[in-house]
């Protein structure tokens, strides 16, 4: 089962400054859920799990600020199409915070400039890490690459697995949920877009 939503343009909306989070209070929060779901968290194997969970939820909810540009100058390059994929990043659904999987695959048009390979990584999992959903964080993702690069020539698709509908409600193991936001010339050119879906497609492969 494959669903794909196609975002148009809307403008940015920059991330909201997180409060500190206090650590010692989620600890003694998670102790109090296992209590309640009928758990000793003193016992041999959970006395260190409320610390455990406290600091994952600490440096999950604390990415970063988001990665500046590193633009490099190749004046002899002109509407090149340029596809980064097979980046892998672990985000968590607002609605049950349950872990979803998003394989991204973005693309943009070197106009004179290329911009540094290890950006990409690094805006697909400032994104993520975050409470999300999957709509949401390919029109993030594909708006903050556009300031980066300096031009709205952005494509972004995003394959997502998530565990909400895999091993909750309806159980569907199989399911993959694809978005897409396209931008400038993608808008435009249908010869472009499916070129970049194309090469997208073949490297998600068929994970």
């Amino acid at each position: 089962m494959t669903s794909t939503t196609v975002a148009t343009p809307t403008s940015a909306t920059p991330p909201q400054p997180r409060p500190g989070i206090d650590t010692d209070r989620v600890a003694d929060l998670i102790s109090q859920l296992l209590v309640e779901l009928g758990e000793d968290p003193q016992r041999d194997g959970l006395a260190e799990t409320p610390k455990r969970v406290a600091a994952w939820w600490n440096d999950f909810l604390t990415p970063g600020s988001a990665p500046a540009a590193t633009r490099f100058t190749e004046s002899q390059l002109a509407g090149q199409l340029v596809v980064v994929g097979g980046m892998s990043v672990w985000s968590l659904c607002e609605h049950h915070l349950i872990p979803m999987n998003l394989q991204v695959a973005v693309g943009y048009l070197a106009e004179g400039e290329v911009v540094g390979l290890s950006k990409f990584g690094r805006v697909a999992q400032h994104f993520a890490g975050r409470l999300q959903v999957q709509e949401r964080y390919t029109r993030e993702v594909a708006e903050h690459l556009a300031g980066l690069i300096g031009r709205e020539d952005v494509a972004v698709a995003v394959r997502g697995v998530h565990l909400c509908m895999s091993m909750r409600g309806v159980r569907m193991e199989v399911a993959r949920t694809t978005t897409l936001h396209k931008d400038g010339r993608f808008l435009t050119d249908p010869v472009l877009s499916q070129e970049f879906l194309a090469t997208a497609a073949g490297q998600w492969g068929a994970r």
